[in-house]
């Protein structure tokens, strides 16, 4: 049996971890948050919200009680935290060992300066869930949307992403193995660099996103800013959920532009609960938050391509402003520094 890890137990990770171990995973969940281990460990997993699942007993410890070598590690700490986690796991791997990093952004570079590409595999995650406390977790999208997308850097289909994508699949819906891991991986970034982007540097949850016309617009900017990108990049866009084709949000006249409006309000309609992750992070002081990973990385892309990225930058401008103590914290009414370019 494989010797399996998931490391950074937060919202994503106490709901996979305890349906993993429910379904029969030998997984260690691994948390630097010694509370919520404690809580995890006297109490179990209890997932609320749109899922209703009490008291899953788990095995759950701390990084510094992690012994000997995983086979398998899932990594779902934030990309801010990885200079000092990467070090700290590299210990507890062999020659044979793999990491499947579920973060958001595009980490898998990163990641693989550290433990090197043969070991590095990546994965999407395409749901959502808010950390309640120690021990809880509130699930934010339906199950049905709860899906990973996983693949070898080199979208070779071999057979130990198979087995890692049948354990992975223990914990969600269903997890999928892709052969273009950069595609899925962009076109899950337009959606956090859009909505996860907007919800933090506004401080609002999606709902409030998509039932505002003048933030649903701007995030439909930010979704056609991405989409400039990616075709410059050749990087080639993958559907995610059937039916939602993400290049219908690339416009260049009012008629498209409301076609991208109309998509992400029915595509985030499910979604409406959900607030960023980097909001939840804000809100409690806990900085520096992921903004440069989600938003701020592709928005230097467009810098280095000559792609003019207004509603991308002032998203990195508003949330760096408050996490460097230049700006209180963000209200809806920021929308109006978002400067719309004429079309």
């Amino acid at each position: 049996m494989k010797r399996v890890a998931l490391v950074g137990v937060g919202s994503l990770g106490t709901v996979c971890g305890a349906l993993m171990t429910k379904n029969g995973v030998d997984v260690t969940l691994v948390d630097a948050n010694k509370a919520h281990v404690d809580a995890l460990n006297a109490n179990g997993a209890t997932i609320i919200g749109k899922m209703d699942e009490k008291n899953i007993p788990v095995k759950a410890i701390t990084p510094d009680q992690m012994e000997g070598i995983y086979d398998i590690i899932f990594l779902l700490t934030k990309q801010t935290v990885n200079h000092i986690v990467l070090p700290q796991l590299v210990e507890h791997m062999d020659e044979n060992s793999v990491i499947c990093t579920l973060q958001n952004g595009i980490p898998e570079e990163f990641v693989s300066k550290y433990v090197g590409r043969a070991r590095t595999v990546g994965g999407v995650t395409g749901w959502g869930a808010c950390y309640a406390g120690p021990g809880v977790s509130e699930l934010t999208s339906d199950p049905y949307r709860m899906v990973f997308e996983i693949g070898e850097l080199d979208g070779s289909v071999t057979p130990r992403i198979q087995e890692i994508a049948e354990i992975l699949g223990k914990g969600c819906h269903a997890c999928n193995v892709i052969t273009n891991l950069m595609g899925v991986r962009y076109t899950k970034l337009i959606t956090n660099a859009t909505m996860s982007g907007l919800s933090a540097a506004l401080n609002i949850s999606y709902g409030d996103i998509i039932d505002n016309d003048r933030v649903l617009t701007v995030a439909a900017y930010q979704a056609n800013e991405l989409i400039k990108i990616a075709n410059a990049k050749d990087i080639k866009l993958e559907i995610l959920f059937a039916g939602y084709d993400f290049y219908d949000l690339q416009f260049t006249d009012a008629e498209g532009l409301a076609r991208a409006k109309k998509w992400l309000y029915e595509y985030f309609t499910p979604d409406r609960p959900v607030i960023a992750s980097m909001l939840r992070d804000m809100r409690n002081n806990i900085l520096p938050v992921e903004i440069d990973h989600i938003v701020g990385l592709p928005a230097a892309w467009g810098d280095e391509l000559g792609i003019d990225t207004p509603c991308l930058d002032k998203c990195v401008e508003i949330v760096k402003g408050f996490q460097e103590g230049k700006r209180p914290m963000p209200s809806v009414d920021l929308i109006e520094e978002f400067v719309i370019p004429e079309i």
